[in-house]
């Protein structure tokens, strides 16, 4: 169809040149208003970016005439709460360990900042709960077996120098001989010392074999887990006659544990956590259920 035979009434709006099938398009101009508000919008949006940080640059964006920072806010609020907070975290920091437990107000605030340095900077290892995870090295908070000691002091000395890393010249440390891999004993001793740890720990067992474990374990074990197997928490010595097991008391990872030894690593806190953090999050831990 030809543009000639579209038929116009008097009074239409100009169209805007196109035609499809005798369809012509009316060139209706935009409501005022909506124009007006579509530029306002710009124009606001030209004085916010000149105004407040927008424009993104290599290593920050731009700042803004006022100068506003929501980071500089954020910091702010962060170092009025700290001030409010100073007198009882000084508090805290100058009371006796043994005696924090005696104060409900140094008790309460502990246990809160605790929690939340807890799942800040423990929870990866220890859980969410601190139930640790099972067989493969981070202990369980919750139970009373402890390695170290689970008193108020043995958890804050724990926590302010780590075990066995080599920043802290104060941290926990203990080594167990590799009995297998360095061939201090051959494999048919360590099967029969496997055996006595599943008799002594109550787990069956081959008797005969544990017979003659009892010797190997009394000539290469008993130094540090004692006689009887109860263990020595001086020299972080696991207790072997109990059901909690680090790494797992079945008769492959008892192996793997006498063959390739154990040595779990635990960063000292002390160079990332402030004296108050490290005594509110023992506090924490310490009564979760399993501190003595």
């Amino acid at each position: 169809m030809s543009k000639k035979s579209i038929r116009h009434q008097e009074g239409d709006p100009e169209t805007t040149g196109h035609s499809w099938d005798g369809i012509e398009e009316f060139d209706n101009p935009m409501p005022r208003w909506w124009l007006w508000t579509f530029y306002v919008c710009i124009f606001w949006a030209i004085l916010y970016s000149i105004a407040y940080p927008a424009w993104p640059m290599i290593s920050r964006a731009t700042p803004g005439l006022l100068g506003a920072s929501t980071r500089a806010d954020v910091a702010a609020e962060i170092q009025e709460f700290s001030d409010r907070l100073a007198p009882i975290r000084a508090k805290l920091e100058a009371t006796e360990l043994t005696e924090i437990s005696a104060d409900p107000e140094l008790v309460g605030y502990a246990n809160n900042a605790g929690a939340a340095v807890f799942r800040t900077w423990c929870a990866q290892c220890h859980g969410s709960g601190a139930a640790g995870v099972q067989a493969s090295g981070y202990p369980n908070l919750l139970d009373d077996d402890w390695l170290w000691g689970g008193d108020i002091e043995a958890i804050h000395t724990t926590i302010t120098h780590g075990i066995r890393n080599t920043t802290d010249d104060d941290a926990r440390l203990s080594d167990m001989p590799r009995f297998g891999a360095d061939e201090l004993l051959e494999k048919p001793e360590i099967a029969q010392v496997v055996q006595h740890v599943l008799a002594i720990s109550g787990q069956e067992h081959d008797a005969e074999l544990a017979s003659a474990g009892a010797v190997v374990f009394e000539d290469n074990c008993a130094a540090c887990h004692m006689e009887d197997g109860t263990g020595n928490r001086d020299l972080g010595a696991p207790n072997l006659t109990d059901a909690i097991w680090l790494y797992g008391g079945d008769v492959a990872a008892l192996t793997d544990s006498v063959f390739y030894a154990r040595g779990g690593v635990m960063p000292n806190w002390a160079p990332r956590l402030s004296e108050a953090d490290i005594r509110s999050v023992s506090i924490y831990v310490h009564g979760l259920g399993g501190g003595e």
